[in-house]
């Protein structure tokens, strides 16, 4: 998206005061109107939004290679189709290449779950036990054959209606089709008139503000953008090279172990977390022996070197401003409050956030309730 300016057809903005106020006190309660109307329309229409949030997050990645075609001389809507269906063509590729091999990973790993049962239970507990002596009425006591015995009835009554549920309800299914498709349709309108769009949000602005909203605006674009485009590549070069990696070493559930890894990596360190600890669990109780853990460390100690000196300085850097416990209770939040929805929002809403609330900061720095000089 390319940097905002104010509209000045609509007239001559307003100069901030010396004391630099963003918004006078009378104009607050036009403020929090306006969030309580999009917060109460988010609410109610959360239940359809998910094609429409999906749709304007591809079209908002994508805008910017459109904008540089578009100043290769080539015509917007034929530059978007470009996008579109480059877009298209790789995640149809994507699909039919690693969703067949994703699946029999996951009956793979359905089909371990005895053989890792047993094993907690009969090599990894006695070993706690031994080493640091402890009574066996201490150590908790793992029944789960007897838990999913006991719930396999319930189990197998929930699946069966579910899945006739969907099959059976003509509307639900339709429903369902229609939403998947209403993506691309979003993503390619949306696309085709982003700046558009923006520029005529931005004229609903009150003249007076358009100037610092401008400027938060496209402060938080570029946070938003570089994080987004950022992190997504390196959440794919992470799952590439820790899938990899452990496919070299023979592990049998390399795929999902790296895809895991590699989506886990959105929230920093908690990717190399959740992967180095399941796969040293994998590749153990697939070889019994200790010496390929060893392995394992190097592959994920090899990817944390790259992602830390190399694709999050580039790729990411700290333009975001978000801790990674604020990270984490942001996905929690929007999980929460939206579900799916609110999760795919999470982290661009925090970011948008962090930059107005960076600007609120600095100007209660400048006032004189901050320096003390006011009664």
């Amino acid at each position: 998206m390319e940097k905002l300016d104010p509209i000045e057809e609509l007239g001559p903005t307003e100069e901030l005061d010396p004391a630099g106020e963003l918004i006078s006190v009378n104009r607050w309660p036009l403020v929090l109107a306006v969030f309580a109307f999009f917060w109460l329309t988010f609410y109610l229409l959360q239940p359809i939004l998910l094609p429409f949030v999906l749709g304007g997050l591809i079209a908002y990645l994508g805008d910017p290679v459109v904008d540089w075609l578009e100043s290769h001389k080539l015509n917007r809507t034929v530059a978007v189709s470009i996008v579109f269906i480059f877009l298209t063509g790789f995640m149809v590729i994507a699909g039919l290449i690693f969703v067949p091999l994703l699946l029999t990973q996951v009956d793979v790993l359905i089909q371990k779950v005895p053989y890792f049962y047993q094993w907690l239970t009969h090599s990894l507990m006695p070993w706690f036990q031994q080493r640091l002596s402890l009574p066996p009425e201490l150590l908790p006591k793992l029944d789960l054959s007897s838990q999913l015995a006991d719930n396999w009835q319930t189990l197998g009554k929930f699946m069966a209606e579910t899945t006739k549920r969907i099959t059976g309800s003509g509307i639900s299914l339709l429903l369902g089709i229609a939403n998947l498709a209403l993506v691309p349709v979003v993503a390619f309108y949306l696309m085709r008139d982003w700046d558009i769009l923006v520029e005529k949000a931005l004229r609903i602005i009150p003249m007076a503000w358009q100037k610092q909203v401008a400027t938060m605006v496209s402060e938080g674009d570029e946070v938003v953008g570089s994080f987004l485009r950022g992190q997504f590549i390196v959440m794919c070069a992470l799952g590439f090279i820790y899938g990899i990696g452990l496919w070299i070493l023979g592990v049998e559930l390399a795929l999902l172990l790296g895809v895991i890894a590699g989506l886990a990596s959105m929230v920093p360190y908690l990717g190399f977390l959740v992967g180095i600890i399941s796969s040293l669990i994998a590749a153990y109780v697939q070889f019994q022996e200790l010496g390929v853990l060893l392995w394992v460390a190097l592959i994920f100690g090899f990817g944390q070197i790259i992602e830390s000196m190399v694709l999050t300085p580039i790729l990411v850097g700290d333009r975001i401003g978000l801790h990674p416990v604020a990270v984490i209770f942001a996905l929690m939040a929007g999980g929460q409050i939206a579900g799916f929805v609110g999760v795919v929002v999470a982290l661009p809403v925090a970011a948008v956030i962090t930059v107005f609330a960076r600007h609120a900061i600095a100007h209660y720095r400048s006032t004189d309730l901050y320096a003390g000089t006011s009664e």
